[in-house]
């Protein structure tokens, strides 16, 4: 980097270096000349950036002259600046969010999403959990978690949909894994990419259709999923069993590898997110905007496998079995039909299996835990953890064996509950949000973390949770939810409030739990006598909020749609949705077309001077040669 953004002006928040008459002859200790440092034959000007209020600097480098607050050459002799101040500008430097459109107040975020991660079984949930998961502790530990977070649909895509627009599946057309999340619908992406940000994805979205950016400025990695219409639902024949639905042969083969599919791709996300994020830090300060990068890993999501050393870190754990087991008899009617579709009606799991399963899942969510660990040391070593916001969340969770049923589709806590930390300790100090929340709230919170323009926000059903991050005042204590998918013939609904979980349908006896007096969700309170006003009101108010035969005829009319195109686009010539990244490397590494100084920008990370230190003022992007001005 230039000398002369290091050295902050006089007027400098962070720094304003003692005029010296005459340089000491020896060395001071803690105490660095700028003589001493300047490579012989230079003719460098330390002229300063201007600071803005968070000390980010704006300023440019100099040759052989000043201006009002610059030092020359002749008068370098007369400034010391001590190895802490240097560093402290070096972390300015790299930290520095200062651009044409974003402004230094905006930090920068980090949004990780894990996905299918039953937030119940964590141990930031629950103390008693053997899952190792100590880089996502430490972010609890710090940070705002929120214990009773849920996602609005549990099912990928229309759980993800629902999260990056803030508005419930069916105002969307968010009603399966097939279903078309359309252009114009506004997205995290587009509001804080007004606001100045880059942003930028790296891993899964489920999107569906041409449109595979939805306001992401750029897009790293594929999908790990198809982006067609192959996976619609049809309520037109619900006893059919898709080839494409889950099946138990997840569970039945869990165990250790050496590679699988989901390692293939969360490898990629992690090597592409680390490769920008390192690329973020060495671009200029003075034109680069802040970042919003989303990175989604698709672990622990089945199928129930992971690397032998990840295994092995359960070797001689106790691995709990599920603790509700429910005859299929005795199940609810949909539960009965999850049982159906993913071909465990008539496959029981015996719990060697099971156990298998467990640990192999645990494996995998210690898995996620090291990439987060790892994203956190980029910060750190990039310098910019203390001005990055680490959100980090997930799609739905797993039910893993719980009641007798596996993997998500499911209104029941382990497969709804997602786990959600808010990590700025500089801003939110660290406290416990017991209110029920879910990640619908997640756009206008962002909005709200980059100090945009809330009321820009075209009208949504997500509420900001910034207020429980400044505040200790109660607040939202609601969820509503609608699931559409794989095993539904008609629409589930789903309010949470309070110490209650309501759910009803066209078609399902309506379900009313206590979650506080009966966590494990076991006595169905629809029917109590001591409950008929609480049960009497959640009646009232989801046949006031949804319409439930028109979001019903709605959704078939969309998965007729959508299956009649799938079937004619079988013939003949094929044309992919999926997302292809383009192709970086003809801008990568050392080029002839790339300009010098953003070649020697890339070079290395910190920058050194021509000694190889990393704090000496004449620290450059540049080496001896450029230094010397050759």
């Amino acid at each position: 980097m230039a000398p002369s953004l290091l050295l902050p002006t006089e007027e400098s928040q962070l720094y304003s270096p003692p005029v010296v008459k005459q340089a000491p002859k020896s060395g001071v200790e803690g105490v660095a000349s700028l003589e001493a440092h300047a490579p012989a034959g230079s003719n460098l000007s330390f002229s300063s950036p201007s600071t803005s209020a968070n000390g980010s600097g704006n300023g440019h480098a100099t040759h052989g002259s000043t201006n009002g607050n610059g030092v020359s050459a002749g008068q370098r002799q007369e400034q010391f600046v001590t190895s802490q101040t240097l560093l402290e500008q070096s972390r300015s430097f790299a930290s520095s969010n200062a651009g044409t459109n974003g402004t230094s107040k905006q930090p920068n975020i980090l949004y990780i999403m894990a996905d299918q991660m039953a937030a119940p079984l964590l141990k930031m949930n629950n103390p008693d959990s053997v899952i190792k998961t100590p880089n996502l502790d430490k972010l609890a530990e710090t940070g705002v978690v929120f214990s009773s977070a849920y996602c609005n649909s549990p099912l990928c895509a229309p759980s993800r949909f629902t999260m990056v627009s803030g508005q419930l599946p069916s105002k969307i057309g968010g009603y399966d894994n097939a279903s078309v999340l359309n252009p114009d619908v506004p997205t995290y992406a587009h509001y804080l990419r007004r606001e100045g940000y880059e942003t930028v994805l790296a891993g899964k979205m489920h999107f569906i259709g041409p449109d595979q950016l939805h306001g992401f400025e750029n897009r790293l990695t594929s999908d790990i999923y198809p982006g067609d219409l192959g996976w619609t639902v049809n309520w037109d024949k619900p006893e059919e069993r898709q080839e494409w639905y889950h099946n138990m042969a997840s569970v039945m083969q869990a165990g250790p590898c050496v590679r699988s599919n989901q390692l293939d791709y969360d490898e990629d996300v992690m090597y592409k997110s680390s490769q920008y994020l390192y690329d973020w830090a060495r671009q200029d300060p003075n034109t680069r905007r802040p970042f919003a990068l989303t990175v989604s890993l698709t672990h622990p999501h089945d199928p129930y496998t992971m690397t032998r050393d990840y295994w092995d870190r359960y070797e001689g754990v106790d691995i709990p079995l599920p603790k509700i087991h429910i005859d299929r008899e005795d199940q609810d009617p949909h539960s009965q039909r999850l049982m159906k579709t993913v071909d465990l009606w008539a496959n029981p799991i015996p719990e060697e299996a099971a156990i298998r399963a467990r640990r192999a899942y645990f494996g995998a969510c210690s898995f996620v835990d090291d990439q987060i660990g790892k994203l956190v040391q980029i910060l750190k070593n990039c310098y910019l953890d203390e001005n990055t916001i680490i959100v980090f969340s997930g799609d739905h969770g797993d039910m893993l064996g719980e009641r007798d049923l596996w993997y998500k589709m499911s209104w029941f806590e382990n497969s709804a509950r997602v786990p959600m930390i808010i990590n700025y300790p500089s801003k939110f100090a660290p406290k416990r949000v017991t209110e029920s929340v879910s990640t619908m709230d997640l756009l206008p919170t962002f909005v709200d973390l980059a100090n945009g323009d809330a009321s820009a926000i075209l009208p949504i059903d997500g509420k900001t949770l910034y207020n429980y991050l400044v505040s200790d005042e109660p607040g939202k204590d609601e969820v509503f939810g609608e699931y559409m998918g794989e095993g539904t013939v008609t629409p589930v609904y789903m309010i949470r409030r309070g110490p209650w979980k309501y759910t009803t349908s066209l078609v399902d006896p309506p379900q009313l739990f206590n979650l506080v007096d009966d966590p494990q969700e076991l006595v169905n309170l629809a029917g109590s006598s001591k409950h008929v006003q609480t049960f009497a009101a959640f009646e009232a108010e989801a046949k006031k909020k949804w319409d439930f035969a028109a979001i019903h005829q709605d959704a078939l009319a969309a998965q007729r749609r959508r299956q009649l195109c799938w079937s004619a686009l079988q013939i003949g010539r094929k044309e992919t949705w999926d997302y292809q990244p383009p192709g970086v490397e003809k801008d990568r590494y050392i080029r002839s077309h790339i300009p010098l100084d953003d070649l020697e920008r890339r070079a290395r990370f910190p920058v050194v001077d021509h000694l190889g230190r990393e704090k000496s003022a004449t620290a450059s992007h540049h080496g001896i040669a450029g230094a010397a001005g050759e």
